[in-house]
């Protein structure tokens, strides 16, 4: 997945609800110049109409579809939250924030389910202790 990158990744994060982990994950996006901040409002009112909570410990924050004129490219950021973030009664450990240009957000689900449809797949991810292996584990998908 050519879109990310190490420095997209955050490793051994601790959040304290579902919102700051929503900012952090688009933080991520706007620092790397992926969106606009605007985006990151975008991903909240995403989360208010439908959880971003997809089972096995993940999440994918994303914005609207009005949201797609904050982004400037696709990209995606990884956070890992060993620890574990509530997202309304479902524990979170990997929080994965996406934003696609056009149609490329469907290309990009589809690589990140194909990996986080496997339980273990996640908790390996969780569990790295470096930016390259979990790198490692989406080079597998291509």
């Amino acid at each position: 997945m050519a879109i990310l990158s190490a420095e997209n990744i955050v490793l051994n994060q601790q959040l304290g609800s579902k919102e700051e982990a929503i900012r952090a994950t688009g933080q991520v996006l706007v620092d790397r110049g992926y969106v606009e901040p605007a985006y990151i409002e975008k991903m909240l009112e995403r989360e208010q109409l439908t959880t971003t909570y997809m089972g096995n410990f993940v999440a994918i924050p994303h914005g609207t579809e009005e949201a797609k004129s904050a982004v400037k490219e696709s990209g995606i950021s990884i956070i890992q939250v060993p620890d574990g973030v509530s997202f309304d009664g479902n524990e979170v450990k990997l929080l994965i924030g996406i934003a696609g240009k056009g149609d490329e957000h469907l290309e990009i689900l589809s690589q990140i389910a194909i990996v986080c449809s496997e339980e273990d797949n996640v908790l390996q991810i969780v569990n790295a202790s470096s930016k390259e292996e979990i790198l490692a584990m989406f080079d597998e998908v291509n």
